[in-house]
């Protein structure tokens, strides 16, 4: 199926690592136009390098988005080098590693780490997409804000808020022809969580010899996040998600909070 992505011009947030380069990757493969999100000088260039020897087109931007001053630079870096932004994924997002005894004040910093930062480059992206009369605005949610764990309460607080958000802006733009919904991965296979299920796997098993990542995640698809698929997902794989959402043929999907998470929450 065409999705109909072809020249398009899509911005990913948080896109030089994990989950956001599967999605920069994939919606290159699709024949967007994609700006790589970094924060630091030069930090999307592994990623853009990655698309553009597949013989996709990316640039990479790199700034802070903690400030309005930021993301307006982002943006217009954008629209310098690419064009008008049609695609927004607002993937940028983390927990801080906080608990119940951390100071109150750590979530304002977790709201606008994983809510305003994607309100900020929303603003600035919705006038063009008005003028054409089309538009994708993407969250990144987490099933984690429907079972969240005793740690990091400010990140699965501020998550939550994310589909009233786009519920609301939804509203906002009825009949404008842009879109706005929210993608919420369970599990999935990044660098990081790699790293942690191979370590949790050798403790659990005790291996004699070379631990396997295929073993260690058919072992963390049962034990870590269980999921009926029995399977963890891959960057790729959300991305792949996220392309449908920003297609031609997701026209009609306004509003939603989809999950991707091998029905994790009924396993």
């Amino acid at each position: 199926m065409d999705l109909g992505l072809g020249g398009r011009v899509a911005l990913v947030s948080g896109a030089h690592r994990g989950t956001g380069a599967g999605i920069a990757r994939i919606l290159a493969a699709e024949g967007a136009a994609v700006a790589v999100h970094g924060f630091a000088p030069g930090q999307s260039a592994a990623v853009v390098d990655v698309i553009v020897a597949a013989g996709g087109r990316a640039v990479g931007v790199d700034d802070d988005l903690s400030s309005d001053e930021g993301a307006a630079r982002v943006v217009a870096d954008v629209e310098d080098r690419l064009g008008p932004i049609e695609v927004l994924v607002n993937n940028y997002g983390a927990p801080i590693d906080s608990t119940w005894e951390s100071p109150a004040d750590r979530w304002h910093d977790a709201w606008d780490r994983n809510v305003l930062t994607g309100v900020r480059l929303t603003h600035r992206v919705l006038p063009h997409m008005r003028e054409r009369g089309w538009g994708r605005v993407i969250f990144l949610g987490t099933i984690g804000t429907a079972r969240p764990g005793d740690r990091n309460p400010d990140y699965y607080g501020a998550k939550a808020a994310l589909p009233a958000v786009a519920r609301s802006l939804a509203k906002h733009l009825r009949g404008s022809g842009i879109t706005v919904n929210v993608v919420s991965p369970g599990l999935i296979a990044t660098d990081e969580v790699k790293a942690m299920i191979l370590r949790r796997f050798a403790e659990a098993t005790s291996p004699s010899g070379e631990v396997s990542w295929e073993d260690a995640a058919a072992w963390g698809a049962l034990h870590v996040m269980p999921n009926l698929t029995e399977r963890i997902a891959t960057p790729d794989d959300i991305g792949r998600m996220v392309a449908f959402v920003a297609s031609e043929a997701a026209w009609h999907l306004q509003g939603a909070d989809i999950r991707i998470d091998g029905g994790a929450l009924d396993a």
